[in-house]
């Protein structure tokens, strides 16, 4: 059984999740983005065991290495990301200087690839590698819970013209992978409200199932 708690984090109002499986002490962390101090004192007295990342774009990773130095986890982010954590200009903190500073992190400890099969909290999460909104985007399912990143919003897709976008792609990542989950999937997206994938293949108006 997975437990899903929400923070909205930083300027951009990113939303980064706190995860925890039977154990409520033991915690796995999705996307801890900017000005990350109500997730750093929930899990205060928490042990992390992993800090997982969507895509690299400064907003999501804001709150990396303080939660990182703090807690002795292992981040993960797609390979062709790994480059961007520790460069301002290609998470694009250098594009945005009214929304943050320049973000430079450690690098990650591991790469992410499609298919790739995560045990967590003694749970399963499975990796989607799904571009559009950037070259690395990932998606982690576990159970009927997906987390989708900047990829799939409700009622909406990521931007594609950011460097490294491509709408071919988001497309591709939408129709090819996302939308042939089971459509009582529970999505909870890098900013805005979850939905569901049954929802989304019958009402997004950006990329409609065929």
């Amino acid at each position: 059984m997975l437990n899903i708690r929400s923070y909205n984090l930083g300027p951009l109002q990113t939303n980064a999740y706190l995860l925890t499986g039977a154990d409520p002490q033991r915690g796995v962390i999705i996307d801890p983005g900017m000005n990350p101090a109500a997730l750093v004192r929930a899990i205060e007295n928490m042990e992390i065991e992993a800090i997982l990342l969507t895509h690299a774009h400064f907003d999501h990773i804001g709150g990396v290495d303080e939660i990182r130095k703090a807690k002795k986890c292992p981040v993960y982010v797609h390979a062709l990301e790994s480059e961007w954590l520790v460069s301002p200009k290609l998470n694009g903190s250098l594009m945005w200087p009214e929304a943050s500073p320049p973000i430079s992190t450690e690098p990650a400890e591991y790469d992410l690839a499609e298919g790739q099969i995560l045990k967590l909290l003694g749970l399963t999460f499975k990796v989607f590698h799904t571009p559009g909104h950037s070259p690395g985007s990932v998606s982690f399912l576990c159970g009927n819970d997906l987390f989708s990143g900047d990829v799939l919003f409700k009622l909406g897709v990521g931007r594609t013209d950011l460097p490294g976008g491509r709408e071919r792609d988001l497309v591709d990542s939408l129709r090819g992978k996302l939308y042939r989950l089971d459509e009582e999937v529970k999505v909870y997206p890098g900013h805005g409200p979850r939905t569901t994938i049954g929802f989304e293949r019958r009402n997004n108006p950006y990329v409609p199932m065929q």
